[in-house]
């Protein structure tokens, strides 16, 4: 998944005045402590995972759930409750094959559990990375100017480290919790998804029917450039991956003898009314709670935007305003783009075949189906459009009590005062296949990093502060004792 923080400075939380205590602020406490030999232990794990080039093709996920699972026993961890699931996978077009594996961890609850399972969920794989795109090499973990350098460094192998070396801490500590929990970390997520979808069907009753997730791979925490607050993401929904080919066939010709019938000039003048449409704009309670508060930080023609919109869902204008603003790009309703080209077989021959491949994100909720058919009528009777893929629409998850509150706790703990709001991603995680079967699933990472200068999941150079290393570990030490504990 590609990260992107919604994060507007100076906000408020974000969430029905309900769904936070009003002490929540005024329950800020010490954070976790953190001994040498734990960060040592951390930054050893991190340096470990980074280091596994964890990229379809290469067969390194399985080398990588293996070592967190001889950490898990290491630490503790009942050897029945520690499985290494292998299975096969493919990149997103099938071209690519690999053997791949997923890692799950049960914790017992202490006693009697007072509630069902609690998930831990993550992704073991990286997207590729070439070392002469990075001034460091991206498969080995480098120290630099206060950071760490290489791939998966924010996407997700922070997470990864986090979440394990927060249950180890917790269980040497003699933490118990009152509900199972469950480590669910994937090998697939920045391909084809394959073990989320295992894991929310076939591999479900091994977790115990967990009640929901926290999601490492979504959410986090913003600072400016000199480390000022900028705000947390909570993220409670995400748009629906789906792609559609329009396809034009034509009986060709010799191209001395050009005719008004050409495939390439059909598919290309679908592809201007693609452009020039917009879908009808659409809220939901993140997005409704999420603007609520980016209108307080946004500069007046945004903010006057915002409220316009809010005030009339259907005022398709103001969602134009809000949408040409860059950082707000895709969070009004479905959008689709055209992202490859095939046309033609010969220079000196009118083509008898032009294709294009149209990516479309859709708004949680709606059904791709749906899509299909609004596209079908934007192409016009003469392209044909079709399906690539058998996603189903994803769902928002509630802004539960229980659960913001928690990260209210684990967020201001850490970063007193820090401004919360909730989140809907444009990309898309492994929360999806989960979300579709109703289980609720939030992205709650609690990495931080400085904006806009450290976004750069899936690009060049990319790096972790340092410090937020340690104060992921934390983060999630708090989240699982307010989720798990009494």
């Amino acid at each position: 998944m590609t990260k992107t923080l919604l994060l507007a400075a100076g906000a408020l939380i974000a969430v029905p005045a309900a769904t936070v205590p009003a002490g929540a602020a005024a329950r800020e406490e010490a954070a976790p402590a953190m001994s040498a030999a734990d960060s040592a232990a951390t930054k050893a794990m991190f340096q470990t995972i980074v280091n596994t080039p964890t990229v379809i093709g290469r067969g390194k996920v399985p080398e990588m759930a293996n070592y967190l699972a001889s950490e898990f026993r290491k630490a503790g961890f009942a050897e029945a409750d520690v499985r290494v699931l292998p299975y096969d996978t493919t990149n997103a077009d099938g071209t690519q094959k690999d053997k791949t594996a997923a890692l799950m961890v049960r914790w017992p609850a202490a006693g009697k559990a007072t509630k069902a399972p609690l998930m831990l969920l993550g992704h073991m794989d990286v997207v590729e990375a070439k070392r002469e795109d990075s001034t460091t090499d991206p498969f080995v973990l480098t120290e630099r100017d206060g950071y760490y350098y290489g791939r998966g460094t924010i996407d997700m192998k922070d997470g990864i480290t986090g979440v394990s070396r927060a249950l180890i801490q917790l269980k040497a500590a003699g933490f118990k919790p009152q509900r199972d929990i469950v480590v669910f970390f994937t090998g697939d997520e920045e391909t084809n998804g394959i073990g989320a979808v295992k894991g929310a069907g076939e591999w479900r009753a091994l977790m115990g029917n967990p009640e929901l997730g926290l999601n490492a791979d979504g959410g986090g925490i913003g600072v400016t450039p000199d480390d000022k607050p900028v705000a947390a993401a909570l993220q409670t929904a995400e748009k629906t991956f789906a792609g559609y080919t329009f396809t034009v066939t034509n009986r060709g010709g010799h191209s001395s003898k050009p005719r008004k019938d050409n495939a390439i000039y059909e598919l290309a003048h679908a592809l201007e009314r693609l452009e020039a449409y917009r879908f009808t704009p659409m809220q939901n309670e993140t997005t409704r709670a999420y603007f609520a508060v980016r209108a307080q930080s946004a500069d007046p023609a945004l903010a006057e935007a915002i409220r316009r919109w809010l005030k009339d869902p259907n005022d398709a204008a103001a969602a134009d305003a809000i949408e040409a603003d860059e950082s707000e790009t895709g969070l009004t309703r479905t959008r689709c783009v055209a992202t490859r080209l095939f046309a033609g077989h010969a220079d000196n021959a009118l083509p008898q075949l032009a294709r294009a491949m149209v990516n479309c994100r859709i708004f949680p909720g709606v059904d791709p189906n749906d899509t299909l058919a609004e596209l079908q009528r934007i192409a016009g009777p003469g392209v044909k459009v079709t399906r690539n893929d058998p996603y189903v629409a994803s769902l928002a998850s509630p802004l539960r009590p229980d659960v913001t509150a928690a990260f209210t706790k684990a967020v201001r703990t850490l970063h007193p005062g820090m401004p919360i709001t909730p989140e809907m991603s444009t990309g898309a995680s492994d929360a999806r296949p989960f979300r579709t079967t109703g289980m609720p699933i939030y992205g709650a990472n609690g990495a931080w990093v400085r904006v806009p200068v450290d976004l750069r999941a899936h690009g060049k150079d990319e790096r972790l502060p340092v410090a937020a290393l340690d104060d992921t570990v934390k983060h999630w030490m708090i989240l699982v004792r307010e989720m798990a504990g009494k």
